[in-house]
């Protein structure tokens, strides 16, 4: 296809079909699948060179660690040795700056706690100081009306109690009189098996 534009700006197409639109669509076809096809061969080459990098990155980092820990020290120079101590020196300094730092904290944790605990501890003897102080009063309280509670209701009993002492008083040790009961002489022919007393009555228990 061929268009040429006059130098009066007259258009004049020349193309092997019958339609130049067609042609310019056929061309622009073949020139994108081109540059597709092209840009999935860059991406990749992009992706491999990153994948490269990272790799070289991790080797090196792996081999850093292995010097940390004292291995593959052989191919080092002075310089690099130098390098590495200071670097552990580093790390000691602050390895040793993070654990006094948790030492305090923690000690810290522990005084608050400490005077959290004293201060319950206050509060609890407080409350029984309080306590102490209270149950005594009551106590007497209570005593108090318990016996005075029980004077009252034992009152009478004790009043009965005197009075009864009073008419039940034991006599005094004379002869008890035989009411109904006569002297009586019984002649035993057996050598007399009921005794009398002195003043010929009967013993007490007989009657």
């Amino acid at each position: 296809a061929l268009i040429i534009f006059s130098s009066r700006g007259r258009l004049f197409e020349f193309c092997s079909s019958s339609s130049m639109l067609k042609t310019l669509e056929r061309y622009q076809r073949c020139n994108y699948s081109a540059s597709e096809a092209a840009a999935p061969s860059s991406e990749i080459q992009n992706t491999y060179q990153e994948y490269v990098r990272l790799k070289a990155r991790v080797e090196f980092l792996q081999h850093s660690q292995r010097n940390l820990l004292g291995e593959d020290l052989d191919p080092l120079s002075t310089n690099e040795l130098d390098q590495l101590e200071n670097q552990l020196e580093k790390s000691l300094k602050q390895i040793r700056s993070a654990k006094t730092q948790s030492m305090l904290d923690q000690l810290c944790d522990l005084k608050r706690r400490e005077q959290e605990m004293q201060e319950t501890n206050r509060s609890l003897n407080r409350k029984l100081r309080e306590a102490a102080s209270q149950n005594p009063l009551q106590l007497t309280w209570a005593n108090g009306s318990g016996d005075h509670a029980a004077g009252s209701s034992n009152g009478p009993c004790n009043r009965e109690a005197a009075l009864s002492r009073g008419f039940f008083q034991p006599l005094a040790c004379h002869p008890p009189e035989q009411i109904g009961y006569h002297p009586v002489n019984i002649d035993q022919p057996n050598g007399g098996a009921m005794s009398h007393d002195s003043n010929g009555y009967l013993p007490a228990w007989m009657g």
